[in-house]
């Protein structure tokens, strides 16, 4: 393993001693016992990955407790620690080592990277652990335990037998439309058998969401998609709902392509200001598609939970139930694969016109295509218990570029339609856009209009395209 040693500044050394424990790191005395350091070690790559830096101690100082840097003499004196790691299958090299050291400080701090594994890592002691907040947590039940391998991917609910009547799968409509379209000489039983979508005569999880002619009855709250649709920028609140929540239900293939074609259909009836004036909103349809798809299939199926669209007047958020799978973070989402459910991802591909047609290849295909668009990309975040992309409808353009655009078709523009356009949230913010354009003679401040006022009684303010010093910016 290569290790690296990096010499901090006092500035640097200072920052450390004040940098706060979270989900994502955690500090430890140099005295700490190797086996229960292999806790937090455990909890780091069961979850999200995250950092430790061994070699600090907190004491109790004049101004209550404080941090004091405390490290090894040399290299050799952390050796037991790392006798103890290369026991933690299957922790293997999903680590990186890095001694730090400051010329005004005692020895040497051990910071170690741990990353998110594939499968559980247990701690000395035989226990898993999860990392909750600042705090590395026992798997202490057998439930939990599961819990944490559907999390990770070891194991798949999609592979879970149900108690229902094969009939459910071999003699559907979809499964007969299917076998007609792609394999004519298949018989249903026979396909389900070999693809080990039936076991002793009982569909599996897989079997039913790919096959039945509605899954959503087999397993109701986790197989469908619902559509809401909110008229507000702002956080999702019963009150801003358009509409009662929608549900899109069906085999996963048609589920997938209704969801969207739904989703799309509500999107383009929101309208926002552009250049030339109130313009529909549009967002790449390979975007929503892939996203959407990626949601319904890589999704837990052993959450208990739908998917949700949540429409937005300024983005789309689509929510996916369970965590990133393996070693899947979002930080490593675009240049790494991970198909917690394989079995639905190949079969679904098989289809006439697969929704995942680039297996894969989906996260990336939309990052394109916001792209393309001139939108800014998507954002992930993982959840408690979910995955949630965003797609903002927000231009790559500087607002500067935005309001000139904009007042090449319009006369005048404001405060309200310029944060509109923008994007920006500021009343202040976006006069300081105005402002700037002002000083460099792009707009003329129009005088307050008598009459019409702003929230809190001051008259609004309007600004004109410059005419005699007017220099097109997007041209500049």
């Amino acid at each position: 393993m290569d290790v690296k040693q990096k010499v901090l500044s006092d500035d640097d050394a200072r920052e450390l001693l004040e940098i706060s424990e979270s989900h994502f790191l955690d500090l430890k005395s140099a005295d700490i016992s190797p086996s229960k350091l292999t806790k937090t070690v455990s909890a780091f790559a069961n979850t999200s990955g995250g950092e430790i830096y061994v070699g600090i101690n907190e004491v109790e100082g004049t101004n209550g407790v404080e941090r004091k840097w405390s490290g090894f003499a040399n290299h050799e004196a952390a050796n037991a620690i790392f006798q103890v790691l290369e026991t933690m299958n299957p922790l293997g090299n999903n680590y990186a080592v890095e001694y730090l050291s400051c010329s005004s400080q005692s020895g040497l701090i051990l910071h170690l990277t741990i990353l998110k594994t594939q499968e559980i890592v247990f701690a000395s002691d035989g226990k898993a652990f999860i990392r909750r907040n600042a705090q590395s947590l026992p798997v202490s039940s057998g439930e939990a335990l599961d819990r944490l391998n559907y999390d990770k991917g070891v194991k798949s609910f999609e592979d879970e037998i149900l108690k229902i009547e094969k009939e459910e799968i071999t003699n559907s409509v979809t499964i007969l439309d299917f076998l007609i379209e792609t394999i004519p000489t298949s018989e249903p039983e026979e396909w389900v058998t070999k693809q080990r979508l039936m076991i002793d005569d009982r569909p599996t999880v897989a079997g039913v969401l790919l096959y039945s002619d509605n899954p959503q009855s087999v397993l109701p709250k986790r197989s469908a998609v619902k559509i809401l649709r909110y008229q507000t920028k702002k956080d999702a609140e019963r009150d801003f709902l358009a509409f009662d929540p929608l549900t899109i239900e069906g085999s996963l293939y048609s589920l997938i392509y209704s969801a969207v074609e739904k989703a799309k259909q509500i999107i383009e009836g929101i309208e926002k200001a552009g250049p030339s004036g109130m313009e529909k909103i549009s967002y790449p349809e390979e975007a929503l598609h892939e996203i959407l798809t990626n949601a319904v299939l890589h999704r837990d199926y052993n959450v208990a939970a739908d998917v949700q669209v949540r429409i937005f007047d300024n983005r789309v958020e689509i929510e996916s139930p369970g965590r990133l799978p393996g070693h899947v973070t979002v930080e490593n989402i675009q240049r790494t694969q991970f198909a917690r459910n394989p079995k639905i991802v190949r079969l679904i591909n098989k289809f006439p016109d697969p929704p995942n047609k680039d297996v894969g290849e989906g996260i990336n295909t939309a990052f394109e295509a916001m792209g393309k668009l001139r939108l800014k990309k998507p954002t992930i975040q993982e959840l408690e218990g979910a995955v949630l992309v965003t797609l903002k409808h927000e231009s790559l353009a500087s607002p500067e570029q935005l309001v000139m655009e904009y007042l090449k078709s319009e006369a005048e523009i404001t405060n309200s339609v310029g944060r509109e356009l923008t994007g920006i949230k500021s009343e202040n913010s976006m006069k300081q856009v105005f402002y700037k354009l002002r000083e460099a003679g792009q707009l003329e401040q129009v005088p307050r209009t008598p009459g019409k006022s702003r929230p809190g009684g001051s008259p609004r303010s309007r600004f004109l395209k410059n005419s005699p010093h007017y220099r097109d910016l997007l041209s500049a």
